[in-house]
């Protein structure tokens, strides 16, 4: 019998990934036919290595149920001696990922070599800032009754489903964390993936560079393979990168969803791919750069990649960079950024941080992008610039340059402020529920980390979150 239906789930997701190959042809195919296999073991040496989670429940949570038919065909070690996962997809298609130490975890890629981490990076959990901790190592109980509720609410599961696997929730207000709560198994020290709030933070060295006069964000984006003069692409800027209005024709991570992610030419970079900006910069046009905004994580391969060159053109170099100018004067102190095996940093979905962490990154874009110590990093005016609505997107989504943003009236601002958010709210937001709002007139920042399978990110009950935490607050002043 088992026999029986492990072969029957085989044919079904054959015949999945075979009739699928009439629409997108053979190549797109077996680049699809790599995600799962990859996207698996990337993300369980993580979850291992980075983190420090258990892999099973970690696998059982956050891999499996997103490969729909896919999941049950999984297979995976975990090897703790040469801090490696190796995964399979019932037995044809094979990968392995390594921990690389400060640089994270990455798929080995035939033809790459095996490490690029010259040993003498440092710990990525220490921060030498100097900088107290937000709190200590205890858990910091909500300031009210009604606080909890807004937590106890935020963990919550229904008894039909979809699951939210709610992890972590931290509320940071006048710089002070007034309540937090974990799951089991996650820890104030423990870093958490941020997906897509790792762009916000991409958007952060930007403007590192821009106030070091290293980067200008309205000339054109400084891509070699971009630099002819009839390259139509060439006119395209850093910021229109950053504003998802790059015309560039790459994927649309925001319309695709569970098992047809894998044929999405955005999931294939990022997990099927070795010299992951290689690819986007190779890229042809779909629009007229500036017209049309398009959700496309090329965009942010190509900003990192771009960060990389001005930090010293590799990746030891590029890391103490980040440390230096951003992670320590913010006194993070359990946050990796990782690399692909062209030695650039994933400035796209890869950060993985605690969320105290996260707090403290939210709270440094309230403070205009200053630091606790007075120290301003980012340019007069980025945090406003960050946060002002791309018109192009204004309809559906309401993104500003790296950012969601609620500023700006526009209908999708509206739906999300109608549902609890204020109108002069902004966020880092990353696929599956992972939120950083950063609300200035609550001086207020509030983090919910997650791997929820609830519709469109958890939004509704993020929303519920923010309205109730404001309401507990309110009552606590």
């Amino acid at each position: 019998m088992i026999s029986l239906r492990r072969n029957w789930k085989l044919a079904s997701a054959m015949a999945c990934l075979g009739s699928a190959a009439a629409f997108v042809g053979r190549d797109a195919l077996a680049r699809a036919a790599g995600v799962p296999v990859h996207f698996a073991s990337h993300q369980l040496c993580s979850a291992t290595f980075v983190a420090g989670l258990d892999p099973t429940q970690f696998f059982d949570e956050a891999i499996k149920p997103k490969l729909g038919p896919l999941g049950g065909l999984l297979r995976y070690e975990v090897d703790r001696r040469h801090r490696e996962v190796r995964t399979s997809l019932a037995g044809l298609i094979e990968s392995r990922a390594v921990h690389d130490g400060p640089f994270g975890c990455r798929v080995l890629h035939p033809g790459r070599e095996a490490r690029f981490f010259r040993g003498d990076a440092g710990d990525p959990t220490s921060s030498s800032a100097g900088l107290p901790p937000l709190a200590g190592p205890d858990v910091v109980a909500p300031v009210n009754a009604g606080l909890a509720d807004a937590l106890d609410h935020a963990f919550a599961e229904s008894d039909t489903g979809p699951r939210r696997f709610t992890k972590a929730v931290v509320v940071l207000q006048h710089g002070h964390i007034v309540g937090e709560r974990y799951a089991p198994g996650v820890t104030p020290a423990t870093p958490l993936i941020g997906w897509s709030m790792t762009k916000s933070v991409t958007n952060a060295l930007l403007g590192i560079l821009v106030r070091s006069g290293k980067l200008d964000m309205h000339a054109s984006a400084p891509i070699a393979e971009w630099s002819k003069p009839q390259d139509p692409r060439r006119p395209i800027t850093p910021d229109q990168l950053l504003r998802m209005t790059s015309g560039l024709s790459g994927g649309d991570s925001a319309h695709t969803s569970g098992f047809s992610t894998i044929f999405d030419p955005d999931t294939q970079m990022e997990y099927d791919m070795a010299d992951q900006s290689g690819f986007a910069a190779s890229l042809g046009l779909r629009a007229k750069p500036g017209e049309e905004w398009r959700y496309t994580n090329c965009n942010f391969v190509l900003l990192s990649r771009i960060i990389r060159n001005l930090a010293g053109g590799t990746a030891d170099a590029t890391r103490q960079f980040i440390t230096r100018e951003l992670f320590e004067p913010l006194g993070f102190r359990h946050a990796t950024l990782e690399y692909d095996s062209a030695g650039v940093p994933l400035g796209t979905i890869h950060l993985w941080a605690s969320a105290r962490d996260w707090a403290r990154f939210g709270q440094f874009y309230l403070r205009d992008g200053v630091t606790e110590r007075g120290r301003r990093l980012l340019p007069e005016g980025w945090v406003d610039y960050a946060s002002t609505l791309t018109p192009p997107s204004a309809e559906e989504y309401s993104y500003g340059a790296g950012f969601w943003t609620q500023r700006g009236d526009a209908p999708a601002a509206r739906s999300r402020i109608a549902g609890g958010f204020p109108a002069d709210s902004f966020m880092a937001a990353g696929s599956q529920g992972q939120y950083t709002i950063v609300i200035p007139s609550q001086d207020l920042v509030i983090v919910r980390i997650g791997w929820s399978y609830t519709p469109n990110d958890d939004r509704v009950a993020t929303e519920r979150l923010v309205r109730e935490t404001i309401a507990a607050l309110q009552v606590e002043k």
